[in-house]
């Protein structure tokens, strides 16, 4: 109980932090929308935005570990913070620093949705859709494609999936290659409902199968 009251009362704070950067932002003072969010961090998460632009999203998710458990919850609030925070850079013109942040708060995001966030708490398929539409024209990283390879079989999205997994090959090979052999697996035990279902036939399973067959 105590630890969903401290989530719903991070999720509003943000709510509310949102909706004043936001004003702030359409007022064109994206200095002070910027001070709001690096608040917020340091209010819920004891992070600035300085540091969690310049770690390694795997050291990110270090800081969240409570023993052999990672506050995935939480995690996907900062994630939402760095994604506002891309927002107000983007009004502001500077699209280098915005692209940065959106894709750290995806990887941030599929990392939490595959780590079994609630996704009540921000609708983390909607944060992610978002992400993914603002991003649209940029590589991504090879570590986030590989994530998408499992969120999307996550979400019954397997045609998606395979897309991941074949732009992850484009990337790096080798890893490409040995996801995409444990993807094709997987995807071997589903029933032709299911698989249609999620957009893939049979015939592109056993094709796959092939392709990727250590």
């Amino acid at each position: 109980m105590f630890r969903k009251d401290y989530l719903m009362g991070m999720i509003e704070d943000m709510t509310t932090m949102i909706a004043k950067a936001f004003g702030l932002k359409e007022q064109k003072k994206y200095t002070e929308a910027l001070w709001e969010t690096d608040d917020l961090m340091r209010k819920n998460f004891r992070l600035n935005s300085e540091l969690v632009n310049r770690m390694p999203t795997e050291e990110i998710v270090e800081m969240f570990r409570v023993g052999a458990t990672v506050e995935v919850d939480q995690l996907q609030g900062l994630a939402r913070m760095v994604s506002v925070e891309a927002d107000i850079y983007d009004a502001a013109g500077n699209e280098d620093e915005a692209v940065v942040r959106r894709i750290k708060a995806l990887n941030l995001f599929l990392y939490s949705a595959i780590n079994q966030a609630d996704r009540s708490l921000l609708d983390y398929p909607a944060q992610i859709d978002g992400l993914l539409d603002a991003l649209e024209e940029f590589v991504l990283p090879a570590a986030v494609e590989k994530l998408m390879v499992e969120y999307e079989q996550q979400e019954g999205y397997y045609d998606n999936a395979a897309d991941a997994v074949r732009r992850l090959v484009e990337l790096d090979a080798a890893e490409g290659k040995q996801i995409g052999h444990e993807f094709y697996v997987r995807m071997q035990v589903k029933t032709d409902e299911e698989l249609e279902a999620g957009g893939l036939s049979r015939a592109e399973v056993e094709d796959g199968l092939i392709r990727f067959q250590n």
